[in-house]
């Protein structure tokens, strides 16, 4: 089924902005849009990953030039999302997805129901690391606009991040979205980076991750040009759109953003895997 471009188009700058604001992608708005407009699941799929790709180089170039992404902590979690996502997009071509979708809506209801009961606690970075994420030089800062004041921050457990990574680049290529949720919850909960540290990370993660994806959805020719081209546009216009704006806001007000959409983005899974999507 071919989509008209600008319903495409409009759709996509709405992901893209969602995306780059949450670091999760923008394929928690594509895909069920597009099969809500009568897309075969597979292709939406296809799609949604080559969208993540575009997200990320929209706003993760920002982030970098803003000092705020920390290179060095998404170079080590890049490398088993990469795994992760190679092995999800393999699943995906062979077998149903609907208990997955299921378990990963409420996967993400457990992880906003986390951070709700975290929501007024302010970021206090870890005083002491551990000897792998100490000696893997995981830690940084970033001036902070809204603060008005550098941030200075350590990552810890880097041990546990980078397994709990593979799982997060296993649901993105499975799915077809950027799992930003689950990334950033790592990397919020696990590894304990600042929030604007987490979601702008996350934007660099996840385009590589969706590459590796990406690279299986093609070699099976579910990816349509014709349907790739306004979605790209589109969500390079939204991506552009969200990091202008987050980089005003204070890390309060990231989470919450960050909590909206996990409920959302939870309800919508579970609700779209009992129906059969």
């Amino acid at each position: 089924m071919i989509i008209p471009f600008w319903v495409l188009f409009g759709i996509s700058v709405a992901a893209g902005f969602i995306g780059a604001m949450s670091g999760m992608g923008g394929g928690i708005l594509l895909i069920p849009a597009l099969t809500l407009l009568g897309m075969d699941i597979k292709h939406a799929i296809a799609i949604s990953i080559v969208s993540v790709i575009v997200t990320s180089s929209g706003s993760a170039s920002a982030y970098v030039r803003e000092h705020i992404t920390n290179l060095k902590v998404g170079m080590f979690l890049e490398m088993f999302t990469i795994v992760g996502a190679l092995v999800g997009a393999s699943i995906t071509l062979v077998s149903s997805q609907r208990p997955l979708i299921i378990l990963f809506g409420v996967v993400l209801l457990a992880s906003w129901a986390t951070l709700f009961v975290r929501r007024h606690e302010d970021y206090v970075s870890a005083e002491h690391q551990d000897k792998l994420t100490e000696w893997l030089e995981l830690r940084g800062h970033y001036y902070d606009q809204a603060a008005g004041r550098t941030i200075h921050y350590k990552a810890v457990r880097a041990y546990l991040g980078g397994p709990l990574m593979f799982i997060a680049g296993l649901i993105a290529g499975l799915l077809g979205i950027g799992a930003g949720a689950l990334k950033v919850l790592i990397h919020d909960l696990v590894m304990g980076l600042p929030p604007k540290v987490s979601t702008t990370t996350s934007n660099l993660i996840i385009g590589v991750t969706a590459l590796a994806g990406t690279s299986v959805y093609l070699s099976a020719g579910l990816i349509d040009p014709r349907q790739v081209a306004p979605v790209m546009l589109g969500v390079m216009l939204g991506a552009l759109l969200g990091t202008r704006l987050l980089v005003r806001l204070s890390n309060q007000r990231v989470r919450k953003f960050f909590l909206v959409v996990l409920l959302v983005l939870g309800l919508e899974m579970i609700v779209r895997g009992i129906r059969g999507a």
